[in-house]
Order: C-alpha cells, then sequence, then structure tokens
C-alpha cells in the first residue's frame, strides 16, 4: 500500500463487531513511522454502540476520501488508497518533484 502522499487518516470503530476488521486491518498496514509522517485519529466506539464504523483519509492534493469500512473489503480499501497514491506519483514524477 502506497501511504506516502497521505496526509491524514482518521478512523471509528468497534472492536468488537465483525464489519469493524477492515478499519483494524488498515490501520495495522500503516507503516510504523506513520505517526511522524501523518495525523492519526482513532475513535473506539463501546462495546454496544450502533453507530457504523468508518475510514476518512485526507491526500497531499487535499483530496478526502471517506470509506465506509461495513460494506468495503481491505483490499478494496487498498485498491482504493493505491489507485489515488499512483495518480499523485505519476504528477510528482511529471513536475519533477
Amino acid at each position: 500500500m502506497i501511504t506516502k502522499h497521505i496526509t491524514e487518516v482518521t478512523s471509528r470503530f468497534n472492536p468488537f463487531t465483525k464489519p469493524s476488521k477492515t478499519c483494524r486491518v488498515f490501520l495495522a498496514h500503516l507503516p510504523a513511522n506513520a505517526r511522524s509522517t501523518m495525523k492519526i485519529n482513532t475513535t473506539v466506539l463501546e462495546r454496544n454502540s450502533q453507530e457504523p464504523s468508518f475510514l476518512k483519509l485526507k491526500f497531499k492534493d487535499g483530496k478526502e476520501m471517506q470509506l465506509d469500512t461495513e460494506k468495503l473489503k481491505i483490499n478494496d480499501v487498498v485498491e482504493e488508497v493505491d489507485r489515488h497514491s499512483r495518480v499523485l506519483n505519476r504528477q510528482a514524477d511529471l513536475t519533477g518533484n
């Protein structure tokens, strides 16, 4: 997963429910130095909470992506993040940065 273009990660999930697995696995995929390169906000919900889990990402170009982790699997989330990150990589290569 290409994470160098992500500036902020906001997540909310109930760790006791099955649909929150996508959110938990995504956070586990972040590199060890993620806290120094991006802002990470995580809200862990109570066991009996009925609020849906979600994942919100902000990129260097200002794009915000809100992903419904109740419906998406981890492969789908990684694919969406990589798709936008490859576009940003291509733009950086073309501008010479």
